[in-house]
């Protein structure tokens, strides 16, 4: 049998970032925590936390984190049709979620907004590229993620959302700076780029979109969806922007396209957890709505 009461605090210490805080959370003492995190973990011959600052989940501590949003969810559904059994002072499920930064920073946050009123859960949303978010569900650290993978990961239900679309864009100063002559792969190779990290492949895409190789582009980093709009309208460099930040600059003569209608577009699916499905059948109707609305079909 699980040791709920052991399992619960290795959750909150991993939901928190610390025993202490895991201890306020639940009412009891630090020491107290430490003492059931540390049976469980000797019961079961694993470690589930990293101890540090944050404490973070190990590979087997955040199957046992995500059991436990399983368990959450099958509770709240329980006491919405048996609601004597509910405790007034119980904690609301916290339910970890991932997304690119572009869809939180574009459309994501609607969805995930409309679903926490609808539903009053807590939602912990990683935020990592697309092409990587779909790690976070093989390793078992989220029950849903926003990623551009087509084939469902293992134990996953997928769904297609659409694609994002993206424009190769500066300010009218930075291009007629950088580029007198127009954009080549040439010029490319010296003007400052814009990239959200050393996962973003965005600009490296367009520009084999465009000129059919790939080029070597100075760079400023910058991990920040509005921060590259903003840094772009600054003059600071070129940018891959997503469409829907960008079409008023656009419209307004404040951003140009380097390659005037030349546009990089991105597939996006939404993967979820099949045990987690049907609780989270809301959300999926909601990103779905979202996604409708935003994305390009």
């Amino acid at each position: 049998m699980i040791d709920y009461p052991a399992a619960r605090a290795v959750a909150r210490v991993v939901e928190t970032g610390s025993f202490e805080a895991a201890a306020r959370a639940l009412g009891i003492t630090p020491s107290a925590v430490s003492q059931r995190v540390k049976q469980l973990e000797e019961r079961l011959g694993a470690v589930l936390i990293e101890r540090g600052t944050p404490c973070r989940a190990t590979e087997k501590g955040a199957w046992l984190c995500r059991h436990m949003e399983h368990v959450g969810m099958l509770e709240q559904a329980l006491m919405q049709h048996l609601p004597a059994l509910a405790d007034p002072g119980a904690e609301r499920v916290t339910l970890n979620v991932a997304a690119n930064a572009d869809s939180l920073g574009t459309w994501f946050l609607e969805a995930a907004a409309a679903f926490a009123r609808e539903a009053d859960v807590l939602l912990n949303i990683a935020v990592d590229d697309e092409d990587h978010t779909a790690d976070w569900l093989r390793r078992g650290r989220v029950l849903a993620a926003v990623t551009s993978l087509e084939a469902p990961v293992q134990g996953c239900r997928v769904r297609p959302l659409g694609r994002l679309r993206y424009h190769a864009t500066a300010s009218p100063d930075f291009v007629a700076h950088r580029f007198p002559a127009g954009v080549t792969p040439k010029v490319l190779a010296r003007a400052p780029a814009l990239t959200f990290n050393q996962k973003d492949r965005l600009q490296h895409e367009w520009i084999r979109l465009a000129f059919g190789v790939s080029v070597a582009c100075p760079t400023h980093w910058l991990p920040s969806t509005q921060g590259f709009v903003d840094a772009s309208l600054a003059g600071m460099g070129w940018g891959m922007n997503p469409a829907p930040l960008v079409a008023g600059h656009l419209a307004a003569g404040r951003l140009v396209e380097l390659v005037p209608g030349l546009v990089l577009e991105k597939p996006l699916f939404w993967q979820v957890n099949r045990l987690a499905a049907d609780p989270l059948a809301a959300l999926t109707r909601q990103v779905l709505a979202a996604a409708r609305a935003s994305l390009v079909a």
